[in-house]
């Protein structure tokens, strides 16, 4: 059974700063993609940022410039720095990954942790 496990969100006031992170373990598979969403209350969950096992990188037009998506392979650990934060950020953030070689849609989540950007 795969274990995707978050920590780090939190409350932060407007233009601070939060770093998550996320492990992942139980798998006899590689995992290939490494990932972020995010969701409120009444919306679908949306894709934050996704690293592949290249490095190659995705990153929602809202996020672009202010967060950073970085990854450890052989921890099998991923983490998102977001710098500049701004209220519309506030939700729950959920680590998702994929052993699949070319489909980085999720196959494991986690549990989701909250980060909440208020004054």
């Amino acid at each position: 059974q795969v274990q995707v496990v978050e920590s780090g969100g939190g409350l932060v006031q407007p233009g601070g700063s939060l770093r998550l992170s996320c492990s992942a373990s139980g798998t006899a598979f590689s995992i290939n993609f490494m990932g972020w969403y995010r969701q409120v209350p009444g919306k679908e969950r949306d894709l934050v940022a996704v690293i592949s096992r290249a490095g190659d990188t995705i990153y929602a037009d809202s996020v672009k410039g202010r967060f950073t998506i970085s990854r450890d392979i052989a921890k099998n650990t991923v983490s998102l720095q977001m710098n500049s934060l701004k209220t519309e950020d506030t939700a729950v953030y959920y680590c998702a990954v994929s052993t699949r070689l070319s489909d980085q849609t999720p196959e494991y989540w986690g549990q989701g942790t909250q980060v909440t950007v208020s004054s």
